[in-house]
């Protein structure tokens, strides 16, 4: 599959198969993480892959009650370090959200390619993630995924949805008028 057809299919997924991800296809999920381009490849980031059934069910809570994400095989943790990351991104902020960003899209579409649902979840208490995974306190937790096989075939769908907005109102030629 080519990366244009893993966009066309990619859905986010709220309902999972629990079987387990094959160790080939979780490696590649990972090498599409740790590979991804960040701000002068400082990569600054640590991805916590929890499979704990106790741990999953309280991240879903953690998740503002999403407890799909408890069903998947997997729930990946994107994990920024601002100080780690560039300082200067347009100027004036810091990359650690984009390059995570960039790091997650990455795995969305390599998930869609091998098969597997993905679901960007944003709403969440950090707080309460950061304590759950034990993560540093200069850390992050910028987004999360389950990552599994769809419980149905038809939760991916070969076509794209259409978008709230035309081609015309997304794009600019040259520079604003």
């Amino acid at each position: 599959m080519n990366v244009m057809e893993a966009i066309l299919i990619r859905r986010s997924v709220r309902a999972y198969d629990p079987r387990p991800i094959p160790a080939e296809v979780m490696q590649r999920m990972k090498d599409a993480l740790r590979l991804a381009p960040s701000a002068c490849n400082y990569q600054p980031w640590t991805f916590v892959l929890a499979a704990e059934a106790e741990l999953k069910a309280d991240l879903g809570k953690a998740a503002r009650g999403q407890m799909f994400v408890a069903d998947a095989p997997i729930i990946v943790i994107a994990v920024g370090y601002p100080d780690r990351a560039f300082k200067s991104m347009g100027g004036r902020g810091n990359s650690v959200d984009v390059d995570l960003a960039i790091a997650m899209d990455h795995l969305t579409l390599a998930a869609a390619a091998d098969g597997l649902g993905t679901c960007w979840i944003g709403a969440f208490d950090e707080s309460a993630v950061k304590r759950l995974i034990r993560a540093p306190e200069e850390t992050k937790v910028v987004a999360m995924t389950p990552l599994g096989y769809p419980a149905r075939k038809d939760l991916i769908h070969p076509i794209a949805p259409g978008r709230r907005k035309a081609e015309a109102d997304v794009f600019i030629e040259d520079r604003f008028a």
